[in-house]
């Protein structure tokens, strides 16, 4: 090796100066990248609540049985009330509200009953159902879509799907489905 180039050499591994700021240059992507990603997580989390919260407060006005006098229906209200407590995080038009009633606790998610004749323990097309929800077809979730009516066992769920506020994440994990739902008995209410 030259002379001169050990020489060079000599002073740049001498010289520290401009350490520190290339560590800073490592650690900061990484340290941004955790910082935003604690924040898309914070939002994400704060309108899966504000979900929750919403459809609680809509399954209570849908236990009621109540109609409003301007003539909204029960299902227009129910969805109303779910966006009013989204607080600007949860957008109308891609909010999915679904409503399905039971006969009983035991029967949610159960699908309608059916003689299994070859018993291969799934329904094939022929066999005898019964047809709980009255649709004409088997179904294999026996609920029966609507708010109910007196007494009877609801099932709300809402669907919502949610895009990250910042495209460093958006293009990486595109929307997550922020899901919730909830049970409950209507109250004796007259029709």
């Amino acid at each position: 090796m030259p002379g001169w180039l050990k020489r060079l050499r000599g002073r740049f591994t001498r010289d520290e100066g401009g350490a520190a700021a290339l560590e800073y240059a490592m650690v900061a992507p990484v340290f941004i990248l955790a910082l935003v990603g604690m924040m898309e997580l914070g939002l994400m989390t704060f309108a899966n609540v504000l979900l929750e919260g919403g459809l609680r407060e809509a399954s209570r006005y849908g236990a009621t049985g109540f109609a409003l006098p301007d003539g909204t229906s029960r299902a227009d209200r129910i969805r109303q009330i779910v966006i009013e407590n989204g607080a600007g995080l949860v957008v109308d038009e891609h909010v999915t509200i679904t409503a399905l009633i039971y006969p009983s606790f035991e029967s949610i998610g159960q699908a309608e009953p059916f003689q299994d004749a070859n018993d291969n323990d799934s329904y094939d097309e022929g066999e005898t159902y019964t047809d709980v929800n009255g649709n004409g077809q088997w179904d294999p979730d026996m609920g029966l879509e609507g708010a109910g009516g007196a007494g009877d066992i609801v099932v709300y769920r809402v669907d919502y799907p949610w895009s990250p506020i910042t495209n460093l994440f958006g293009g990486m994990i595109g929307d997550i489905n922020l899901s919730t739902s909830l049970v409950i008995r209507n109250e004796p209410f007259d029709s």
